[in-house]
């Protein structure tokens, strides 16, 4: 049994006493400096910690609790059985160094110098940083991505983002933690790119709404996210955007909001070809006398995108008190005063217009009561159909149909219909997007008109997109089939890019073996901190030939190399960033934003590595499942042995293939080996996250907590896979100018 305790040594000549760590075990000492010193009156010998008055007091025991822990256990509770004095020191200075090594860094570093030619991004949707640890990893032709600025809506997102690129890598790049469809998001995102113009945009709008794994709801705070996104586009006008999507967005609504989503990328105009357009549906006035109003309102909402923010807000309230202005002189004209001021039909269309004109004010509106609904979690109860009704009556379309149905009750003479349905087309209009505007330009075009439109609308678009692209991880060297659409957004300026070239064929695809075997030495209930050697023989026996066999050296993208591979285990372990970070740091945990405050880190060889404490009965329910091999087939098994559950579904790993899509509830996994599910670092590791990424703050939550709280395993679950990044970010770098 070894006794574990610090002492001090003798102090230095401004009066500090170095603190040591001393273990005495079967007649042996081993004594480690912890690199920290403090005056002898402030340490407790009785708590063995420093006292509340003294300095730094939070940290440094942090520290030597910390310490104090990693030595018990590689006593008390270890994989391994013992260690020589020489291995318990190794082991436990590799921690003290981390920590001297980061002792008093400060919280960004210095920037690591450059070198080539630089590109930027910004990751909106930021989540754990998928696609910003993909690009950072990119490289081609001494091309490199320099990241400015990611987003996103939780403080634990931003914790791990300012642990991993600031202080671990050095990076200056800021974090913007605010709602993208707060009213100043634009403002506060590029006031953090500090002037400098933004190359490439990537994120992943949350769409749970409509993904293929979740319940569908109307109204849904994260189902209009695409759009705001794309305002963002509209402002910085990067040279590409990649938008990550669920595959269920291709067939949602039988495939209206995928094409909703490519005629509003196609409606992103270029600013300066603008007074073209504007021209040319001037010249169409002379053909077309009686549409002359129309082809003013056509002209008004096309220079609508000129503006942003207040001015746009400005011309379309000018837009609406234009066609109001029209409805006013036509009003006695249908209807005689007393009926003008009375009638019902005549209010609606009154009352519409003022809807209207306040539109951002009502858009605010709605954008709070979704917040509030689902905070509330109003869904499947008496409640949700009247929320509903409400939110439908507000929006601008509604307003807009029920102004026609109100001009369709008033019996309108003849003479005055076609300023009855001018009115209602204007209306119409106020509400397309460009791309739906230039469609109806074209109903006022003869065949050689219809010509000179084509080329205004191919010089008037700013992004050039066919089709959003299907993407497998497993095509990119991840050990996972996880199915992602991309839409990609190349600027007319630019090469264009239909889509990600595979870096493996489905021959050459990583295994989750491949991915896992050097994790597996952890038990039930188990955290381990230290990397143990995995013996495939020993805990293979007869199929160990096998296993060995689907090991292979492989390049950083997964693909299979004769020489100067890695396996992918040792990639992770060592890391697939570029050259540039040769000066990061060690790696470090920390609990919250207070513990990275005060400085208590947690320095670990491994990270991330912690297994749930499962009951017996459902360590054998998983059990049977693993030896059957699938849930459904085990399902009268468990029926008989008393062990079955209402649970949707367990995965069940084969080793010798890619696992199915990550998710963020470890519990549906089952490893292929143990009768557990995995930890944080194993479905990392699914996902090609590098382990010196480490995920902070909780490890999980449940219940409501999940509307708040972003834990590890949501975090993981969430991220794109970085190889995947990696390989649209050497895509873009490839083809940028």
């Amino acid at each position: 049994m070894a006794t574990i305790n610090f002492y001090l040594d003798k102090s230095d000549k401004k009066g500090f006493a170095p603190i040591h760590l001393r273990i005495n075990c079967n007649s042996e000492q081993v004594k480690i400096s912890t690199g920290e010193k403090i005056k002898p009156e402030d340490f407790d010998k009785e708590t063995q910690l420093v006292k509340e008055k003294s300095v730094r007091v939070a940290e440094i025991n942090h520290y030597l609790n910390y310490l104090k822990e990693r030595a018990d256990e590689l006593f008390n509770n270890t994989y391994k059985n013992s260690y020589s004095n020489k291995e318990i020191k190794s082991k436990l200075t590799d921690f003290v160094n981390a920590y001297k090594e980061d002792h008093n860094v400060n919280i960004i570093r210095e920037k690591v110098s450059l070198y080539g030619k630089p590109f930027t991004f910004v990751d909106l949707f930021a989540g754990a940083g998928g696609f910003s640890e993909g690009f950072i990893q990119a490289e081609h032709n001494n091309k490199f991505f320099d990241f400015l600025v990611a987003n996103d809506i939780n403080e634990n997102s931003e914790l791990t983002h300012v642990v991993r690129y600031n202080h671990q890598l050095g990076l200056d790049a800021d974090f913007l933690c605010q709602d993208i469809t707060e009213p100043d998001f634009l403002d506060n995102l590029i006031s953090k790119t500090k002037g400098k113009k933004v190359d490439v945009v990537c994120g992943g709008p949350p769409c749970q709404s409509f993904s293929l794994a979740g319940k569908r709801k109307k109204f849904d705070k994260k189902d209009d996210l695409f759009s705001h996104y794309l305002e963002v586009i509209k402002v910085l006008q990067p040279k590409y955007f990649i938008m990550e999507n669920v595959k269920g967005i291709l067939t949602k609504e039988k495939g209206k909001i995928k094409e909703l989503i490519l005629k509003e990328i196609n409606s992103i105009v270029d600013i300066k070809e603008i007074p073209t357009l504007t021209s040319f549906i001037k010249s169409l006035k002379k053909s077309n006398i009686d549409n002359d109003f129309l082809l003013d309102c056509l002209i008004k909402r096309i220079e609508i995108e000129q503006f942003t923010d207040t001015k746009a807000e400005e011309a379309k309230e000018t837009y609406i008190k234009t066609i109001d202005s029209k409805f006013k002189k036509l009003t006695p004209k249908i209807a005689d005063y007393k009926k003008s001021k009375t009638d019902e039909r005549i209010s609606t269309i009154r009352h519409g217009f003022n809807l209207l004109v306040r539109n951002k004010e009502w858009e605010k509106l709605k954008r709070d009561i979704i917040r509030e609904k689902d905070f509330c979690n109003i869904d499947n109860d008496y409640f949700v159909d009247s929320f509903t009704q409400f939110l439908t009556d507000i929006d601008s379309n509604e307003v807009i149909n029920k102004i026609e149905v109100a001009f369709g009750k008033l019996n309108v003479a003849k003479d005055f219909k076609k300023s009855c349905n001018d009115i209602i087309q204007a209306l119409k209009i106020y509400v397309l997007n460009i791309d739906n505007c230039l469609t109806l330009i074209r109903d006022y075009c003869n065949k050689k008109q219809s010509s000179q439109l084509d080329k205004i609308i191919n010089d008037i678009r700013l992004y050039r997109i066919e089709a959003p692209f299907v993407a497998n991880s497993s095509n990119y060297g991840v050990p996972q089939n996880r199915e992602r659409v991309l839409f990609i957004g190349c600027r007319k300026d630019q090469k264009f890019i239909s889509e990600i070239p595979a870096t493996v064929t489905e021959e050459e695809k990583v295994s989750v073996f491949e991915a896992l075997y050097d994790l597996d030495f952890i038990g039930n209930n188990e955290e381990v901190h230290h990397y143990h050697l995995v013996d495939i023989s020993k805990q293979y026996n007869g199929t160990a030939k096998k296993m060995k066999s689907l090991l292979k050296t492989r390049s950083i993208d997964g693909k299979p190399l004769k020489t100067n591979g890695k396996t992918f285990a040792d990639w992770s372990k060592k890391g697939r960033l570029n050259g540039r970070f040769t000066k990061a740091k060690k790696p470090f945990y920390v609990k919250s934003t207070e513990a990275l405050n005060n400085n208590e880190k947690v320095f670990d060889v491994l990270h991330n590595h912690k297994t749930s404490n499962q009951g017996e009965d459902v360590i054998k329910r998983l059990d049977i499942i693993l030896k059957e091999g699938d849930y459904k087939k085990a399902k009268t098994k468990l029926d008989k042995c008393g062990l079955s559950t209402n649970k949707r579904n367990y995965n069940v790993l084969k080793p010798e293939k890619q696992s199915p899509t990550v998710m963020t509830i470890a519990d549906d996994y089952i490893h292929y080996n143990s009768p557990r599910a995995l930890t944080v670092r194993e479905m990392a590791r699914l996902q090609s996250f590098d382990d010196s990424f480490v995920f902070q703050g909780k490890r999980s939550t449940g219940g409501n907590n999940r509307k708040t709280e972003l834990p590890q395993y949501t975090l993981v679950g969430n991220a794109v896979p970085p190889l995947l990044a990696r390989a649209v970010a050497m895509e873009i770098l490839k083809n940028i100018k």
